[in-house]
């Protein structure tokens, strides 16, 4: 019942949020007399906010059309150039990418779309031929499609890397550190041609054993029956994947809204204080935030399940005993994928020296083919999106991929 009586209210705050929007506009319009007087102005902003957050969102698109190289404005399009049931492989094509490095961007699988990485990809584009994958939400996966776990996500990743061919880098953003660093480890052990060049971890949780967050400490205080019993629901009927068991997307935001409840009140009281002023530019930018942050999917429950015990409870990567098709992941295998290691210092998610454990694991890999960064005054979301990613932390990864792609 937790999924239909979440539906239920996303209905009804649907509703009263057309009747907000509706009735802002009514109060901001020109001819209306009413508008210029009293407390008019800031009604109609309390209610454009109200309207905003409690409007249902959907699959956001990338909007990506052009991106600048070499001082030109070149048009580009998206691709979709492989397709599984939970997941698809787009290809950002433009004129500038020919002959530029091949880099498969990862996407979280942890309740966002793909298109949270917007920035990312964005800033990516002019000098690299940009490819990444697009999560599907479970809730729309009919059962007939099977399964997804760790080790279907550890598959998606070698099979699209095979898609893409010889020669590419491989750019992982928080959860997928995980599961990129076993593919990398299994197509090392099996001397696939196809191995990235370079694997580049953001915010991953490799050990979550170090500098444990509030996020860690929610997975290990709970044993596995409960997120079971309590976080794991049955897509109702009216979706295209009625009766599948996933953990809903909502959930996953509730938990991130909570652990910041004051952070994103704050926002809320700032966007309405702009509306007021008249400034809709600083306005529209948080809404712009939010639109993305609010946009959520579900996972399959044996995906989130698995990823609970395997990297948050039991940290069976960095102790060895991680399997990948009953197979040990042997992280020794990897000799010749340079790796690169990044952390935000403000990181309230994955905490530092997590990601960093990466570089230790690899026994076997040159250390002049390791480097770690360290992003000072940078939280979570910071390391792949906003004015320190684009200044600080993308030039890293681009001189990065320069020097280890031959």
């Amino acid at each position: 019942m937790l999924y239909q009586a979440f539906d239920l209210q996303k209905s009804w705050l649907a509703g009263a949020s057309a009747l907000a929007t509706a009735g802002a506009q009514a109060i901001q319009h020109p001819a209306n007399p009413l508008g210029y007087f009293g407390g008019s102005p800031m009604f109609a902003s309390a209610l454009e906010v109200f309207a905003h957050a409690a409007a249902p969102r959907g699959k956001p698109a990338f909007d990506l059309y052009e991106t600048v190289v070499d001082g030109e404005a070149v048009r580009m399009s998206e691709a979709i150039e492989a397709r599984k049931p939970f997941g698809q492989l787009k290809h950002f094509k433009h004129k500038g990418a020919k002959g530029a490095p091949k880099l498969l961007i990862v996407a979280p699988m942890s309740g966002h779309y793909a298109t949270l990485l917007r920035g990312t990809v964005e800033r990516m584009l002019p000098d690299h031929d940009v490819w990444i994958t697009d999560w599907r939400d479970a809730r729309n996966v009919p059962l007939t499609a099977g399964r997804f776990d760790l080790d279907d996500y550890v598959d998606y990743l070698i099979d699209w890397l095979g898609h893409i061919g010889p020669g590419a880098h491989m750019l992982a953003v928080c959860q997928p550190s995980v599961p990129c660093l076993a593919a990398a480890a299994v197509m090392a052990a099996d001397g696939h041609k196809c191995r990235p060049k370079t694997l580049t971890m953001m915010g991953g949780p490799i050990d979550t054993r170090k500098a444990p967050t509030a996020v860690n400490q929610h997975a290990t205080t709970r044993p596995h029956a409960w997120f079971q019993e309590n976080v794991i629901a049955t897509v109702p009927a009216y979706y295209p994947g009625a009766g599948r068991r996933v953990y809903p997307g909502f959930l996953q935001l509730a938990g991130f809204m909570s652990m910041n409840l004051g952070n994103h009140m704050m926002s809320h009281w700032e966007m309405f204080k702009h509306l007021v002023d008249g400034d809709g530019e600083s306005a529209d930018k948080t809404k712009e935030f939010y639109d993305e942050y609010r946009s959520v999917c579900d996972m399959t429950a044996e995906f989130y399940l698995q990823t609970v015990d395997a990297v948050f409870q039991r940290h069976l990567l960095p102790k060895g005993e991680m399997e990948h098709r009953g197979r040990k992941v042997d992280l020794t295998a990897i000799e010749d994928i340079a790796m690169l290691a990044i952390e935000g210092e403000r990181d309230d998610i994955s905490g530092i020296g997590q990601t960093r454990a990466a570089l230790t694991l690899a026994k076997s890999l040159p250390a002049e083919r390791k480097k770690y960064l360290m992003a000072k005054g940078v939280g979570h979301y910071g390391i792949f999106n906003g004015r320190k990613w684009r200044e600080e932390i993308a030039p890293v990864v681009e001189q990065w991929i320069r020097a280890n792609g031959e």
